[in-house]
């Protein structure tokens, strides 16, 4: 697959594969976890974590993993810094330490955000061919999607136990990654210019009206977006989800199938049609999960999370492709951490505030219902066969509770994904009228 020895295509599968079993192991059902751990209260600034982290790891890139010291030797200490972080979380989270759980996140998302460009460094320097680089990084949604079968499997989507599998995979990796091949700071010799450390060359695009419209529209649908990874897991579990980590899996999986269509897609349909679909995607995901719920309508559910291949790999693919057609060689990698600076930076950090106040106004009743539901459940029991840890997996089903809690609550479950989904038709709208680059390759198709 590669021209370069067995052992290093090993390794550099193995470290996206860890990558993203770290942050797949926590960041799915955190939400749940938070919420059944009563931390419901800082659920919020508790993702708002990941965008901040994006924002300051293009900065921490520039200033010193990329001037001063092997990539591979920053990213293994930064990983081993981050996991010792988040081990610590179950203990002070069983306290009830609020505050300090928030904060062990933020050190950790601080420093787990920069070892994303890191390992992209360290691939994209020991491959001798640039297109088989999504051979790699599909390791990296494996990675993810294993994460959330073994935590569902092991019956721990809301237990604190998720910290604990992430932190012992971000030290696995911070280990491993001084053993990766040794990758030179790629800018060592070069003047530090402060027009590339800020991107103020790939802010001068924005001049062009069809590129400021992309960039406006993909930072205004990450507002929406941020509901799903904020709220799913909790959603899910009210209404009778018993491991939301590995039902959430199958968005995953779908990924991998809509990520090898991309190309083929790409050269019929072209970039505005592409995103178009990809905004359009997460319209119909939060209308299923709005018309599904009053019912838990499972089918409907199902569908939605199924859905991430179209939603994530369309909008995100595509618009890291857009812009790099966009941009002019000498500026394309400013223009790429511009692009994240506003979707996962900027966006995302909006998207989560909104989406914690609009749980909390919309979904009253969600404690009440999450505690009939832990209630009826029961607690302790036999410890159940590895046939049925396998089936609870993807299984659903409520316990008995009220039926008019459970009616009220579903019916503000309903309210809540409506705003979203008008958020995103609303976006979808703007990017179609206003939106035509006839210099893209098939961008105003």
């Amino acid at each position: 697959m590669f021209a370069i020895r067995p052992s290093l295509t090993l390794r550099l599968s193995l470290m996206m594969f860890l990558q993203f079993f770290v942050w797949g192991a926590w960041f799915v059902s955190l939400g749940a976890c938070l919420d059944a751990n009563r931390l419901t209260s800082i659920i919020g600034a508790a993702y708002g974590s990941a965008p901040i982290a994006a924002i300051l790891a293009p900065l921490f890139l520039g200033l010193v993993a990329d001037r001063f010291f092997p990539s591979e030797k920053v990213m293994g200490g930064l990983l081993l810094l981050g996991g010792a972080a988040m081990l610590a979380v179950p203990g002070f989270a069983a306290r009830g330490d609020a505050g300090m759980v928030k904060n062990l996140f933020l050190v950790h998302m601080l420093c787990f955000m920069p070892t994303l460009g890191l390992g992209n460094t360290i691939a994209f320097t020991h491959i001798s061919d640039p297109g088989k680089f999504p051979a790699l990084r599909v390791w990296g949604t494996i990675g993810w999607i294993v994460a959330g079968l073994v935590i569902g499997f092991l019956g721990w989507s809301t237990s604190l136990h998720i910290f604990t599998v992430a932190g012992g995979g971000a030290l696995l990796l911070g280990a491993l990654a001084f053993c990766l091949p040794a990758t030179p700071p790629p800018a060592t010799g070069h003047p530090l210019k402060l027009s590339s450390l800020l991107m103020l060359d790939a802010f001068k695009l924005l001049a062009r009206p069809a590129f400021l419209i992309f960039i406006l529209s993909s930072m205004l649908i990450c507002i929406p977006l941020a509901f799903y990874f904020s709220t799913t897991s909790i959603f899910l579990t009210d209404m009778g989800f018993q491991q939301p980590a590995s039902s959430m899996a199958i968005g995953q999986m779908s990924e991998i199938v809509f990520m090898l269509l991309i190309p083929l897609l790409f050269r019929k349909l072209g970039v505005k049609r592409m995103i178009l679909l990809g905004m359009g995607a997460w319209v119909l995901r939060y209308s299923l999960f709005a018309y599904g719920a009053p019912h838990q309508v499972v089918w409907m559910l199902f569908l939605a999370i199924a859905l991430h291949g179209i939603c994530y790999d369309f909008f995100f693919v595509t618009g890291f492709i857009y812009a790099d057609k966009a941009a002019p060689v000498t500026v394309r990698g400013q223009v790429q951490s511009m692009l994240v600076f506003f979707t996962q930076g900027i966006g995302m950090f909006i998207g989560y505030r909104i989406a914690e106040v609009t749980m909390a106004a919309r979904v009253a009743d969600h404690a009440g219902l999450a505690t009939a539901i832990t209630a009826a459940a029961g607690g302790g029991g036999s410890t159940p066969t590895f046939a049925q840890q396998l089936g609870q997996m993807f299984s659903v089903g409520l316990p008995p509770v009220d039926a008019t809690l459970l009616a009220r609550v579903c019916g503000q479950w309903q309210l809540f994904w409506l705003v979203p989904a008008g958020m995103a038709a609303a976006v979808a709208a703007l990017f179609f009228l206003a939106f035509w680059d006839k210099s893209a390759d098939g961008g105003a198709r």
